[in-house]
């Protein structure tokens, strides 16, 4: 994946390519390379969370007589993803092949019903991971892996970055795919032009009916009329986003929660953070250079791959190559 290439069909590592890249491979391309595969068939759990709350945790157990103790490979999802993502399915797939456990901890009121709480999830809810692969790795009894895609990988280098030396107690290693590791830059890429009338269009087509929802939960919550009026990202995250979870504003928010500027000082726990430098959510210039990392972080920035895009193969395609190069890359810290 450092030196991914995309197939010579959607080939490219401009703008235009980058948003095919991301496009085509989410809507069209298979999650196995030589044949259609539907949802995966989870095995779901409902945790009751420390506040009261609760999460759906979604596992796709190994083979029955797979020799035990085993990896487990648990994945936090983008923005409004869940475990049927096609990023979720094929990560699952592969686990599988490998004859490892994987989970997919969703992200509160993305597992297809409205949590109870007074909050949702937001890009830096390392509190949130912490209790999750805290008790996964307190009931698995073989070594814990991490993944992150996206607004995900965020979260998880925001816990890796929080928890310091205790991190690697945890977690084998951590891995973070297509992360928005600069809030800021990201979420004003996403407030232009085709990424505007595309991108955020189809985020907040989601987001707002579950805020409002929220709001039925919880009268006087937040500022109705600032909500059903944003009409991009930062107007949304300052109506709901910033003060359901106890930050000032968009700004405040976006700053804290950003996982750049603590890389440099990440050395306990081996972090792989793959970002294509042709992703329309992240502009290039925003991703960390070599001197801006610790020592225990591995870069790969290819020029092309689009946002969890990563596609391969002949028409119509395949997203499989993103987990066998994450995955191969997390077998070699084990």
């Amino acid at each position: 994946m450092h030196g991914y290439r995309a197939p010579r069909w959607l080939s490219g590592a401009g703008p235009v390519a980058g948003n095919v890249q991301t496009i085509w491979p989410a809507l069209y391309s298979r999650v196995h390379p030589e044949r259609r595969i539907g949802p995966v068939r989870y095995v779901r759990e409902r945790w009751d969370t420390p506040d009261g709350d609760f999460i759906d945790v979604d596992f796709l157990p190994a083979a029955t007589g797979t020799p035990s103790p085993r990896p487990l490979l648990a994945m936090f999802h983008g923005l409004e993803g869940s475990s049927q993502s096609h990023y979720a399915r094929a990560f699952a797939l592969w686990a599988h092949a490998q004859g490892w456990d994987f989970a997919v901890p969703h992200f509160r009121g993305c597992s297809g019903e409205l949590n109870r709480a007074p909050r949702t999830y937001h890009s830096g809810d390392h509190a949130e991971a912490d209790w999750i692969l805290q008790r996964l790795a307190r009931r698995h009894k073989g070594p814990l892996l991490a993944v992150g895609i996206s607004l995900g990988g965020n979260v998880l280098l925001r816990w890796a970055q929080e928890a310091g030396a205790e991190a690697a107690r945890t977690v084998r290693a951590v891995a973070a795919v297509s992360s928005p590791l600069d809030l800021a830059a990201a979420g004003h890429a996403l407030s232009r032009g085709f990424n505007l009338q595309v991108y955020s269009r189809m985020f907040l087509q989601s987001m707002k009916p579950k805020a409002l929802a929220k709001l039925q939960q919880h009268p006087g919550l937040f500022n109705e009329a600032a909500l059903r009026a944003a009409g991009d990202l930062h107007a949304y995250d300052n109506a709901f986003t910033a003060p359901l979870h106890g930050f000032a504003n968009t700004e405040d928010y976006w700053a804290r929660c950003s996982s750049k500027p603590g890389l440099k000082a990440m050395r306990h726990v081996p972090a792989l953070v793959v970002n294509a430098r042709n992703d329309p959510f992240i502009p290039a210039a925003s991703l960390p250079t070599r001197s801006e990392a610790g020592p225990a972080v591995t870069l790969w920035q290819p020029s092309e791959g689009g946002h969890v895009g990563f596609p391969a193969g002949r028409f119509p395609g395949h997203v499989a190559e993103l987990p066998q190069a994450v995955g191969m890359w997390l077998s070699q810290q084990l």
